[in-house]
């Protein structure tokens, strides 16, 4: 995907660079930030297509800038860290990012999973562009509403904050409502690529955005939980 714009935050110089060589050599366009402060100044005012965030960073840690971003606006984020830890991956992706590599990693499952999340992106918005050409552009389902071309979803008339992964899966389980999906089929149709990780991604994913668009999340009465299969999407 020629003239995606990447940022590298990693204060390791040696990562940094060989991130930036492999992803520049696949054809993209690198920048790179050293701290927590610089990523938010360049990523205001770059805009990039896509974030590599590592966890630990001076000044302002991984975890923070994402938190400040999402606020801000959308963007996919692969977050790095070194520490193998469960509660690290989890923490990281109850904050925003989309989704994490523990180092060491290889460069080949690296741009993998960036031409999965930059395709995923892409076939969200020439979908939403696809419809925005017919009759109906935004998808509805009682009391949701989901404008593609636009990345918005609103619940009751009220605007509703999603990461790029949450939408992802809310857009599909929408998409095939009543259809129940096990864990491993949501990683495959959802993340795009094989995954390397463990199916709580999607348990991660699925409690946020059931905070998110359930009246009660605790009973949740449009993502629902078919116990011993997986999740499927209610009216």
């Amino acid at each position: 995907m020629p003239d995606n714009k990447i940022l590298i935050v990693e204060d390791d110089e040696t990562l940094q660079s060989a991130l930036k060589y492999n992803l520049t050599k696949e054809g993209y366009m690198v920048l790179t930030a050293s701290d927590g402060l610089q990523a938010l100044d360049i990523t205001r005012r770059e805009k990039p297509d896509l974030l590599i965030l590592d966890l630990m960073l001076p000044k302002i840690d991984g975890l923070e800038v994402c938190r400040i971003l999402r606020k801000e606006m959308i963007v996919p984020i692969l977050m790095l860290t070194a520490r193998a830890d469960e509660i690290d991956k989890i923490i990281g992706l109850e904050v925003g990012a989309d989704d994490y590599m523990t180092k060491p990693f290889s460069m080949r499952e690296l741009t993998a999973r960036v031409r999965a999340m930059l395709r995923r992106t892409h076939m969200i918005q020439e979908s939403a562009e696809q419809e925005g050409s017919g009759i109906q552009a935004n998808v509805r389902s009682g009391n949701l509403a989901i404008d593609p071309a636009r990345h918005l979803v609103t619940v009751e008339g009220r605007l509703v904050n999603l990461n790029p992964k949450e939408f992802d899966l809310l857009f599909f389980l929408v998409r095939n409502k009543s259809q129940v999906f096990n864990r491993d089929t949501l990683l495959a149709k959802v993340w795009d690529y094989d995954y390397a990780g463990d199916t709580r991604t999607v348990d991660v994913h699925m409690r946020w955005l059931r905070e998110k668009i359930e009246i009660n999340p605790e009973m949740p009465a449009h993502l629902i939980t078919v116990r011993g299969v997986g999740y499927k999407f209610e009216e």
